[in-house]
């Protein structure tokens, strides 16, 4: 980890009780093409890490907001292909599932480590909520106007969520209020207050 990604590590200390915008998280949110804000259909749930008793049931570990969220969907898609949820139910931090045709341990032993994915049209989100991953590519300008470069990526601290900007130089946006002044993710804008050292 580069010395200002560390500082900024601990400086975020100082706003980590702070409330966040309305984002759903998604998975590993992958890094912007220059230009980029074009929105994928299908987004990664989460992987599964393990099968669950001897009925066929898998273990999911999720790449959202929680498990939770991920019980709305009624498919998920592996490798292209769909498997539609016979049952769902959440145990701890994980989904566990069962998928229908697939009815024992055997059949789902070699989804073991693969990567689900589901439609955005199947999330119904609240309004005013989006996918941070619809946010990679946004422009990022300041409270002037001044455009500061692109978000190219969103890192998941232990205390929370830091915005990764690309411009003339790399700026590093905890994103909480304090900083992140708006959210226009339909026009693909992000509004942020600098202060002196980030």
């Amino acid at each position: 980890m580069s010395q200002k990604r560390a500082a900024l590590r601990l400086f975020f200390e100082m706003y980590a009780d702070a409330a966040e915008y309305p984002a759903r998280r998604t998975c590993a949110v992958p890094r912007a093409e220059k230009g980029s804000t074009m929105k994928q259909q299908y987004l990664e749930a989460g992987r599964i890490v393990n099968t669950h008793g001897i009925a066929g049931e898998v273990k999911i570990q999720p790449w959202t907001d929680d498990a939770a969220f991920l019980r709305r969907f009624r498919v998920f898609y592996l490798d292209g292909a769909p498997l539609r949820v016979k049952k769902s139910r959440v145990h701890k931090d994980f989904l566990i599932t069962a998928f229908e045709g697939l009815d024992d341990i055997n059949a789902v032993m070699p989804l073991k480590n693969k990567i689900l994915y589901f439609d955005r049209d199947d999330a119904a989100l609240e309004p005013g909520t989006y996918f941070l991953a619809d946010l990679i590519g946004a422009q990022v300008v300041g409270e002037d106007g001044t455009a500061l470069g692109t978000l190219r990526e969103v890192m998941e601290l232990p205390r929370g969520r830091v915005y990764v900007v690309q411009g003339e130089r790399e700026i590093l946006i905890p994103a909480v209020p304090e900083f992140v002044r708006g959210v226009d993710a339909e026009a693909g804008v992000i509004t942020v207050h600098l202060i002196e050292g980030l």
